[in-house]
């Protein structure tokens, strides 16, 4: 007789599991920010407005909510917590994950595309108080209502075809975030004055020039770099 557990696709908190919580957790980080976007651009310029807004080149992806999602997940929900412990521990997950991407996405690439450096409360420009709480709230929200609904939809896939498919995803995923982050590396190199030394950097100045990837990064901005 087989177990149940042999029945299920990504019981628990697996690998699996965890996969497709980033991926949902992507799409809908993408769209939200292009939403969101979209009203703000009309409430100050009274036009409609649907720029892209996604942290890879192909496919409405936006990574920092996907992993956002995975550390929810991880750091809250494997042992039993009060309310007020997943907000408080929510909002220094999600403020301490954005202050590092920032610093990471500045020294590694030499651009920024946030800076709440006029806004209150904030730290270095790269968070703030008040988004550390909406990160709380988000977290509170994500494990007491999102996260159950969908543990119980992703573990009624078929098992077998949701091995096949997420394979797949994870692949396509992959070639793309090295295209993306490739190319926008090869950017930082070019800001540099460093010319191409293999194949690759030379296919990223061809296909992927600056002009091309302000098409992919309209948030993103440039920083000069002291010498």
């Amino acid at each position: 007789m087989i177990k149940e557990k042999d029945k299920t696709f990504a019981k628990g908190i697996c690998f699996y599991k965890l996969f497709w919580i980033f991926l949902l957790g992507s799409i809908f980080g993408a769209y939200y920010e292009q939403i969101l976007n979209l009203f703000i651009h009309y409430h100050y310029h009274h036009e409609l407005v649907w720029q892209l807004r996604r942290g890879v080149f192909y496919g409405p992806i936006s990574p920092i909510y996907g992993i956002g999602a995975v550390l929810f997940a991880i750091l809250l929900l494997r042992k039993e917590k009060t309310n007020f412990q997943i907000f408080l521990e929510g909002a220094f997950i999600g403020g301490t994950f954005e202050y590092l991407l920032s610093f990471f996405q500045e020294t590694l690439f030499h651009t920024i595309s946030w800076d709440y450096s006029n806004d209150f409360l904030n730290i270095n420009g790269r968070t703030t108080i008040p988004f550390m709480i909406v990160w709380g709230l988000l977290a509170l929200l994500f494990a007491k209502v999102v996260y159950p609904f969908l543990s119980n939809v992703i573990e009624s896939y078929p098992k077998k075809f949701s091995y096949i498919l997420t394979h797949t995803i994870i692949f396509l995923l992959l070639l793309d975030f090295g295209i993306s982050w490739g190319a926008l590396f090869r950017q930082r190199l070019r800001i540099d004055g460093i010319p191409p030394i293999t194949r690759i950097g030379t296919f990223f100045d061809k296909h992927y020039d600056d002009e091309t990837l302000k098409k992919y990064t309209i948030n993103m901005k440039i920083i000069e770099v002291k010498k």
